[in-house]
């Protein structure tokens, strides 16, 4: 029997997964047990995944333990059955990337965003890429007043075109595991390349005719950063972990909702027809921002399903 090891892993292909030992990438496969093991997701294995390795006399390796997961983002699956669809798991920070040009990407679909990431103990941060586009900066100095100074959200501003704020960047993602979330086409792939050139991450132009992204990225991949940690680049995604919120519990991923909740009348207060709603007060008072309530009324309804 070969040694046995400690890992992360930094893709799956089918049933091949890439797991980082070290300095060394070691080819893996997965004991055959564990792959009927896992009854709430499609994968028991993905990238970000702490995982226990025994290596084989051919240098490949057979995964034997995956240790338990401090978060994870997911989707729900294709299909009826109620299975989840994990993205990727074990991650310190979501660098949520937005942009206003090519594509234009609506502030209700960044909160979704930011909803999935304070859900599963993510902390986010936005990104807003592409700024050597911008011709009008009125709707993003709002973005900014309203996400940072109102929401307390941390942003940064980049163009992985020109460079600019890609130092900052590396700042906040050195020695953290970091996903990159956001609508295709906003440039997750081509700020991975800019800030790790030797990675040649895939890159698609945005559509001129619908101004929309096509996806870059078909799997989740972990790439190992040489100033010091490791970034997952990860499929475009429209509903990213929502299902399964309950309605009394969506505002408190609203961070300008909280300080409000525990003086509104009802413990369960969906913040919309109750009486006595604290949330409701602060937001005609304009302590929060309208478009942001409006935002959160469109998801808590599209959560009449769950």
């Amino acid at each position: 029997m070969g040694d046995v090891l400690v890992g992360k892993v930094i893709s799956a292909h089918g049933a091949i997964f890439n797991v980082q030992v070290g300095d060394e990438v070691i080819q893996c496969k997965l004991r055959g047990k564990m792959r009927l093991q896992d009854k709430v997701s499609t994968s028991p294995v993905v990238a970000g995944d702490n995982v226990k390795v025994r290596i084989l006399e051919d240098g490949t390796g057979v995964i034997e333990e995956v240790f338990e997961r401090f978060n994870k983002l997911y989707r729900k699956a294709v299909g009826k059955r109620e299975l989840e669809h994990v993205i990727v798991a074990n991650i310190d920070q979501a660098i949520v990337v937005t942009s206003f040009n090519m594509p234009y990407v609506p502030w209700g679909f960044v909160d979704r965003l930011l909803i999935a990431s304070e859900r599963n103990n993510i902390k986010p941060i936005i990104c807003i890429n592409k700024i050597d586009l911008i011709e009008d900066w009125k709707e993003v100095n709002e973005f900014v007043k309203v996400y940072g100074k109102k929401a307390g959200y941390e942003i940064i501003k980049t163009s992985a075109e020109t460079g600019e704020g890609l130092d900052n960047l590396k700042k906040i993602l050195k020695d953290k595991t970091s996903v990159f979330v956001g609508q295709s086409g906003v440039g997750k792939s081509a700020l991975i390349n800019a800030i790790e050139p030797g990675l040649d991450v895939v890159t698609m132009e945005v559509s001129e005719k619908t101004g929309k992204g096509r996806h870059t990225t078909t799997h989740t991949e972990l790439h190992h950063l040489s100033f010091g940690g490791f970034i997952a680049d990860t499929p475009g995604v429209k509903e990213f972990g929502l299902a399964g919120i309950s309605k009394s519990e969506l505002g408190f991923y609203y961070p300008e909702f909280r300080k409000f909740l525990d003086q509104c009348k009802f413990s369960n207060c969906t913040h919309v027809h109750e009486p006595d709603c604290a949330v409701k007060e602060a937001l005609n008072a304009g302590k929060i921002d309208r478009r942001r309530y409006m935002n959160y009324v469109n998801i808590l309804n599209s959560l009449e399903e769950n």
